[in-house]
């Protein structure tokens, strides 16, 4: 069996060709090459999980760009899917289109276990707490695949992997206050040298 690769703190940033919304390529680099780049990718359409998680960045967009950071989300949704999707559940962030799952396996972002997905009992508390605002489970649309997994990084200007957050579970992601603060409150925007937690 082939032994997953996950990427570390400060390891290069896979620079994948992926698709936007008109179905266009457009290679990860470009996008944080200006300022450091919050690069979530979402699990499939039906995932109740994806769709809170997106709710958040939403909510949150303000004080990310605040603080610093861009935004990109990964769907494997086909590019005329994936508009659909973000303009219902993430309006006016940029979206992208990985149907072919290249950028999630260039990140170590593979198919989950049982345990990671259906047999978790924290992700059946979190269904049952999606559920009480409204989202119902969904099978994926064709061609996405139910048990692949999602997770959130924060790349920085210079190409270099500042966050690698790899979900335990699907119902796991990070905190807003992590993608806000840094991590021990180092700005993201700060290169992490001599004493780390002062800004």
């Amino acid at each position: 069996m082939k032994k997953r690769h996950l990427l570390n703190f400060n390891d290069p940033a896979p620079d994948v060709q992926v698709l936007n919304v008109k179905g266009k390529p457009v290679s990860l680099s470009s996008l944080w090459v200006k300022r450091p780049l919050v690069l979530a990718f979402t699990r499939h359409f039906g995932c109740t999980q994806c769709k809170e998680m997106l709710d958040e960045l939403v909510a949150g967009r303000d004080k990310i760009k605040k603080a610093g950071l861009d935004i990109a989300v990964i769907t494997q949704g086909v590019p005329a899917e994936t508009a659909l999707f973000m303009d219902e559940h993430a309006p006016g962030l940029l979206a992208l289109s990985d149907p072919q799952r290249a950028a999630y396996r260039a990140y170590g972002l593979e198919r989950g276990t049982l345990f990671q997905t259906f047999l978790n009992l924290k992700v059946w508390r979190a269904v049952s707490r999606s559920r009480r605002k409204g989202y119902l489970v969904e099978t994926p649309p064709e061609g996405q695949d139910a048990m692949q997994m999602s997770g959130t990084f924060i790349i920085s200007p210079q190409g270099r992997v500042l966050l690698p957050f790899y979900y335990d579970n699907i119902a796991d992601h990070p905190a807003l206050d992590l993608l806000l603060e840094g991590v021990l409150s180092t700005g993201w925007e700060q290169p992490f040298e001599g004493r780390i937690g002062a800004k």
